[in-house]
């Protein structure tokens, strides 16, 4: 496992020290390795998106309905 060092501004390390102090997580490197876990999903939904958008504006439309985007859209956030 990689190790890092990183600066925190005084608001972002006050709020990491609160959630492992609310037992939300154990420590600030978990809480930090969900942070980035969630960014990369959300990365991969935005790339979803983006490529919808384009195959959209090269086609002119889309035969998706807009429930059935969602539906893939939740699917990808679900993982």
């Amino acid at each position: 496992m990689g190790r890092q060092s990183i600066s925190l501004t005084e608001p972002n390390d006050r709020w990491l020290k609160s959630q492992v102090e609310n037992k939300e997580y154990s420590s600030k490197s978990e809480l930090i390795n969900d942070l980035i876990r969630q960014a990369r999903r959300q990365n991969v939904q935005i790339d979803w998106v983006r490529a919808k958008l384009e195959r959209a504006e090269n086609s002119g439309f889309t035969n998706d309905s807009k429930a059935q985007i969602l539906k893939q859209s939740k699917a990808l956030l679900n993982g």
